[in-house]
């Protein structure tokens, strides 16, 4: 049986900010470009949180959630600098890592460096560690596979520590309420509550194939996870399976001059992402976000891979005729290119990972 660490660092860029400036230790730290901006929060302190703020709320939003919250702007070498930091302590006891983001990671230690059985013990020693090299704290999740491990290190933040074993994992599930379940949204929560599932053991009364009725694929994975079944492993290397960029405009834009040059950018770095990965990608796709928040995707598919900016902006300019660019006000455009191929790429780390359309 695998003993899996789910490691996930507490509000790590606020507590980084925090750190770095003692007069932000206790107060409402929002890490986010200015509340008059169109900038989106990046996270935020325990004490925000408070309030209601989350990540990816609009900083105006937040403002009015939260006048007296200190706004920040996010200073990512600082963040890559203390993940590091923290990958050099799980390197300390397994290569077997599988980062979600800067601040999150799976760890299998069933085979360890350092020899150590109890994988709680592994546990805690990670999160002292890192205290002492980072001045930070990290939740932990330990248990058997990664679902369990996830939820785990959820259940008690900030500076956590549980350990879900197999003989507790069913019961702990049936009482688990469904919004807690790591994979179903805030929508597919919705939907499960309407019918009465508000539990697991609700959720456990579905047979597979009605579960695949309602929800599609996802079906089978509510039915196994219910039951505490998850049989994925921790992946140290994952495939890229797209690289993208997008843009914010400061205001509504309508010029498709000021557009176009903004997409010139876009495409160059993604040129530049496509030479250091040597790769390329067959399919293309246009993202516009209008002024009233309606979002659009264009996509084309080619026989042939896409390398250069140049190539880039030809299929780009296509796929803007079928758009209303131009015609409405936008506030959002990105590119990106899925279908990859070339060389046998991989992530190394999750500071190099590119999501589709980062914020």
């Amino acid at each position: 049986m695998r003993k899996i660490i789910h490691i996930d660092m507490d509000a790590f860029y606020a507590s980084i900010e925090q750190r770095n400036n003692p007069e932000l230790k206790g107060k409402p730290v929002i890490v986010s470009g200015p509340p008059n901006s169109r900038s989106v929060v990046c996270t935020c302190s325990y004490e925000a949180r408070k309030y209601g703020i989350h990540s990816a709320m609009p900083a105006s939003h937040a403002y009015r959630l939260c006048p007296q919250g200190i706004f920040v702007p996010p200073h990512f070498s600082e963040y890559k600098e203390a993940s590091s930091l923290i990958h050099e302590v799980f390197h300390e006891y397994t290569d077997i890592i599988e980062p979600l983001s800067l601040d999150e990671a799976y760890l299998d230690v069933t085979k360890n460096k350092k020899n150590i059985r109890s994988s709680t013990l592994i546990a805690q020693e990670i999160k002292q560690k890192i205290h002492s090299r980072t001045q930070l704290t990290a939740s932990g999740g330990v248990s058997y596979n990664k679902f369990l491990a996830k939820i785990a290190s959820d259940w008690q933040k900030p500076n956590g520590l549980t350990v879900i074993t197999p003989n507790q994992a069913v019961p702990f599930l049936e009482e688990l309420p469904i919004g807690k379940f790591y994979g179903i949204g805030k929508k597919t929560e919705e939907q499960m509550v309407k019918r009465g599932i508000k539990k697991g053991k609700d959720l456990k009364k579905y047979e597979k194939w009605e579960l695949l009725e309602l929800f599609g694929k996802s079906g089978s994975y509510y039915y196994n996870v219910v039951r505490g079944i998850d049989n994925r492993p921790v992946q140290s290397e994952r495939t890229r399976k797209s690289i993208g960029r997008e843009e914010t405009f400061s205001r509504d834009m309508t010029r498709r001059e000021e557009i176009l040059e903004t997409l010139e950018g876009i495409a160059e770095d993604l040129e530049k992402s496509l030479r250091h990965y040597e790769t390329g990608g067959k399919t293309v796709t246009l993202k516009v976000k209008y002024h009233d928040f309606q979002s659009v995707t264009r996509s084309q598919s080619l026989n042939r891979p896409v390398h250069t900016r140049k190539e880039l902006m030809e299929e780009a300019l296509k796929l803007m005729e079928k758009t209303e660019i131009g015609y409405r006000p936008i506030r959002l455009i990105g590119l990106s290119l899925t279908a990859l191929t070339g060389k046998n790429f991989r992530d190394k780390s999750e500071a190099n990972q590119l999501a589709l359309f980062p914020d």
